[in-house]
């Protein structure tokens, strides 16, 4: 039996090969785009890392998006429930538009009762003028990019007991709730590097020490431990100073599974040769540690912030939703779950449960994005 003949191209290479084909090729591919081309397989963790980076950009210009002030209140619409954005107005192109709306007191409930009018047509304004902001806390303006037509309404997500747009709010709300997350991370990491780095390149009775901290630290049921560290800020604390004393708490409070997966692999990695040769050429431990050990598995501690932001969101949102977080004037998601405490007012009016909406998006965008990341790097570190 004769074996198979081969074909051989004859046709000259061609430079213009995909980049990637390229660095593999010549085996100039990176880490980090190794783990790049890894990653951008992962269809649901790309599209959930899209939509984090385009929330994320949203909260850099919030005041301008939504359609009014955090603070505006209209007590002729009080707990209205959403209005439908139509373009046909009776088999007519319209564009965009709402209906306005009548008010009637049911007297058997006490509900307020909204109808629309279907006479009042509500053209919606773009690129317009309406409630002033101050950018940032730092610049006055009052260009919005979605406004109701002049002496009209536009609550997308309804209004709550004082006449406040619910939209408006979970806009202002996702800048607090999410940069919370950010800083309680980081503040967790810096602890969790330099504590599980220390004791893991260290070794000894540091190590013993820190390693019976944490377990004694995460023996505590978490929300007893959220809410006697929450309970010791004072009450007469500005809602800005509160918001930074959730966020210490918060990274208090998490470092402790980094510190422990960082400690592991330090104490794989601290044997390596390169290492020792640092070690023999004077190379002070953190130098070694921060140039030498921790990019070693950088891609895992990214994977690892991805998954722990969503432990902060729900630990801002749980005090803030228990009274004993941020408290009112801030808005944030947990602020905002505050309305619909009770049976009645879920019953009565479900649009308040709204804000629940974005926090569920949010954190199973960070899982997936995080599962992509760990699934990508795994195979590289």
């Amino acid at each position: 039996m004769t074996a198979p003949e081969h074909f051989v191209s004859t046709e000259p290479f061609d430079p213009n090969l995909l980049e990637a084909d390229q660095d593999l090729v010549s085996g100039h591919a990176s880490q980090l785009k190794l783990i790049w081309w890894q990653f951008r397989r992962h269809r649901l963790a790309l599209a959930s890392g899209i939509l984090l980076l385009a929330v994320y950009l949203l909260i850099l210009i919030v005041e301008f998006v939504a359609p009014y002030n955090v603070r505006t209140r209209d007590v002729d619409n009080i707990y209205a429930p959403p209005q439908q954005v139509r373009l046909f107005h009776e088999g007519s192109f319209v564009g965009p538009f709402v209906y306005g709306r009548t008010m009637a007191l049911d007297m058997t409930t006490l509900k307020r009762v909204y109808s629309d009018d279907l006479g009042d047509v509500q053209p919606l304004r773009f690129f317009c003028h309406g409630d002033s902001y101050r950018f940032w806390n730092l610049v006055d303006g009052d260009v919005h990019l979605v406004c109701p037509a002049r002496e009209g309404q536009f609550f997308l997500l309804g209004t709550d007991r004082l006449g406040r747009d619910v939209f408006s709010r979970i806009l202002y709300g996702a800048r607090i709730s999410l940069t919370i997350g950010l800083l309680g991370v980081t503040t967790s990491f810096v602890l969790g590097i330099v504590i599980g780095g220390l004791a893991g390149y260290w070794g000894g009775w540091f190590d013993m020490a820190v390693q019976r901290v944490i377990e004694v630290l995460q023996s505590i049921p978490s929300i007893p431990l959220w809410l006697a560290m929450a309970a010791i800020m004072p009450a007469d604390w500005s809602p800005f100073v509160v918001y930074l004393g959730i966020t210490f708490i918060l990274g208090l409070l998490d470092w402790t599974g980094l510190a422990r997966a960082v400690r592991s692999k330090l104490l794989a990695l601290r044997e390596e040769d390169y290492v020792l040769a640092a070690q023999m050429m004077g190379a002070k431990s953190p130098r070694i540690i921060a140039r030498h050990l921790i990019p070693g598995f950088l891609s895992h501690l990214i994977a690892s912030a991805t998954l722990t932001i969503p432990g902060m969101i729900l630990g801002e949102t749980t005090l803030s939703f228990l009274g004993l977080g941020l408290r009112p004037p801030i808005a944030s998601w947990g602020v905002l779950l505050t309305e619909a405490r009770t049976v009645n007012v879920i019953a009565l009016y479900p649009w308040l449960l709204f804000p629940a909406v974005p926090v569920i998006v949010i954190i199973l965008a960070f899982n997936f994005l995080g599962d992509g990341l760990r699934d990508a790097a795994d195979p590289y570190h």
